[in-house]
């Protein structure tokens, strides 16, 4: 009797097999199929980034590909730059990619959080297309200016300096960033109207810095850092509620009295819609060791960042709550692009 039923229990299996392998066609079915095939992942998955290399975005990318590949038996986590239109480009890509896992995207406040609210015709859904799977850091801002071109030392004296002036450039790194908004936060707060002008790339953006061609420009602390440190750019204040440990030197906003002007930006991960619970809930449980662990907190603290690890729920909550927090200051600008 023991035999008999072992035998139907192994029949009634392979007929559940077969009839999800007859099924799988459907989207519920291919998601029972890569759960139950081989453990994942079982090649070198792709993380797509929207933006240069050498940018803050890519320099977290890397590091995140390292540590997930050493997790991963050397796998291999294989960067893929899709620099173009503050990170459209990359986000489109992604979310037309096959849900399977092996083809991810370092997502960021402005692809996930403003572009809804900046952009009249968006080629993606940034609430339908992805699934969270983790807030890796967050990333301050700093103002930064030229200090061969602007002769100022703190906020003070550069809104006195810009009152002199007969308009004040604001240097962007692409329309409908956290920067870009940072530019007309910074103006609500001291009473002047910057103009934006975006840039194409972090290369350019900062060439606009070091010809005088603007002002000044809000620039995340990753990207900051080393060109302060190197006396190409002075930092007039940080974003943040507290000092940066990257530059411990340059007061916050509102150590300076404009309070009103602490906001920072995110860098997480996503896939596309309808990845397989099982492999989002391996990837987020990977990325939260790799980012959290004593060696990777340390190379991605060292180079500006703070260090989040957020479980898939809890960066859910973040771009829902950013995504209305920053639609309000959208709405406020008037800002809207084609």
């Amino acid at each position: 009797m023991t035999t008999a039923l072992a035998a139907g229990a192994r029949r009634h299996a392979l007929i559940a097999v077969i009839m999800l392998i007859g099924l799988g066609g459907m989207p519920w079915a291919s998601q029972a199929l890569a759960q139950v095939g081989p453990t994942y992942p079982s090649r070198p998955v792709r993380l797509v980034v929207g933006f240069p290399a050498g940018s803050g975005p890519d320099i977290v990318a890397r590091l995140l590909a390292q540590k997930l590949s050493e997790g991963w038996s050397n796998l291999g986590v294989v960067v893929d730059n899709k620099p173009g239109a503050a990170g459209l480009i990359a986000a489109s890509e992604v979310a037309r990619a096959q849900p399977d896992g092996y083809t991810l995207m370092l997502g960021e406040t402005g692809q996930l959080a403003i572009a809804s609210s900046s952009y009249s015709k968006l080629p993606y859904d940034p609430k339908k297309d992805f699934v969270p799977v983790s807030q890796v850091v967050t990333s301050n801002f700093m103002l930064v200016v030229n200090p061969a071109k602007v002769p100022v030392h703190d906020v003070r004296q550069f809104v006195a300096w810009s009152r002199t002036q007969k308009s004040l450039f604001m240097g962007t790194f692409g329309a409908g960033t956290p920067g870009h908004f940072g530019a007309f936060l910074f103006g609500d707060a001291v009473g002047l109207k910057p103009e934006p002008v975006h840039y194409k790339t972090t290369g350019d953006a900062l060439g606009g810095l070091f010809g005088a061609d603007v002002a000044g420009s809000f620039a995340s602390v990753g990207l900051a850092a080393a060109n302060v440190k190197a006396g190409k750019l002075l930092a007039l204040a940080s974003s943040g509620d507290a000092r940066s440990a990257s530059l411990p030197d340059v007061p916050t906003f509102r150590e300076q009295g404009y309070p009103q002007l602490a906001f920072n930006s995110w860098f997480g991960i996503v896939a596309p819609a309808r990845t397989p619970p099982a492999v989002v809930a391996r990837l987020e449980a990977d990325i939260r060791k790799a980012v959290q662990s004593a060696e990777g907190k340390a190379r991605l603290e060292e180079a500006g960042f703070g260090v989040t690890g957020t479980t898939a729920r809890e960066f859910a909550h973040i771009i829902d709550a950013d995504t209305v927090k920053w639609g309000k200051v959208v709405a406020a600008t008037g800002f809207k692009a084609d």
